[in-house]
């Protein structure tokens, strides 16, 4: 009989194991002699993760923090939605700031 709160799956990467004795977002892994580790499908398929997709990586506290580009963009662009002024694009104002500097530096050119 298979004991449902345990399974490994085992490849030519890495061992992945877990249990009751873990919540149901551990996982285990072990690394090749390569460096590598499969992500578990379970936890990619959560992440939105498909084969060739960017990941983001980061150290932090001795800890590996991986999240997709796509999740750190949507942070980035969520971040900056409060220097956005309702009605105009900042590529527009980027255009005009420009505009008139360019202005004033042939002003000065033409003296």
């Amino acid at each position: 009989m298979i004991d449902i709160y345990k399974y490994y799956v085992i490849n030519n990467y890495n061992v992945i194991q877990m249990d009751k004795s873990m919540n149901s977002r551990t996982f285990k892994g072990r690394l090749n002699e390569n460096g590598r580790i499969v992500i578990p499908a379970k936890i990619r398929k959560s992440m939105g993760l498909k084969a060739g997709d960017m990941v983001v990586m980061a150290l932090e506290d001795g800890q590996l923090r991986i999240e997709s580009q796509q999740t750190q963009v949507r942070k980035i662009q969520d971040e900056f939605k409060a220097f956005a002024k309702p009605g105009r694009r900042a590529s527009d104002e980027l255009v005009a700031d420009r505009r008139e500097e360019a202005g004033r530096e042939m002003e000065e050119w033409l003296g």
